[in-house]
């Protein structure tokens, strides 16, 4: 195994426990605090760090595989999701501070998507 792939899955799976902790510690405080917005950031920069180290190493069709589309989307989602976490934090408005944890959990669905294919397509290869 290289040093790419093994530094890859290290922060691939280190941006998985960042996001993770962040939906659900906001989810169970019932309120958008600063440390979840800090976990949200560092889980999309880790699992961009760990992306960009596979697409390095990737051979084939990269971006046009179900992998690729859905890795790509889930990035942009998580940074419309960090972006949109630091503005509704800044601006204090309770209720949104309250309500976030729902859009939380739908993007860390869809960035599970691409997580768990990535682990298959990496058992077959």
């Amino acid at each position: 195994m290289s040093i790419k792939l093994i530094l890859a899955i290290i922060t691939i799976t280190a941006a998985l426990i960042f996001y993770t902790i962040g939906v659900f510690s906001e989810r169970r405080s019932g309120t958008l605090q600063k440390k979840h917005v800090v976990l949200f950031w560092c889980g999309l920069i880790f699992d961009t760090t760990g992306t960009s180290i596979m697409s390095s190493m990737a051979k084939g069709t990269g971006l046009l595989s179900a992998h690729g589309l859905t890795g790509a989307l889930a990035i942009v989602l998580m940074l419309f999701h960090a972006l949109w976490a630091t503005v509704v934090y800044r601006k204090q408005n309770e209720q949104k501070l309250r309500s976030f944890h729902k859009f939380s959990i739908v993007v860390w669905l869809i960035w599970l998507v691409p997580y768990i294919l990535g682990m298959f397509i990496g058992m077959r290869g």
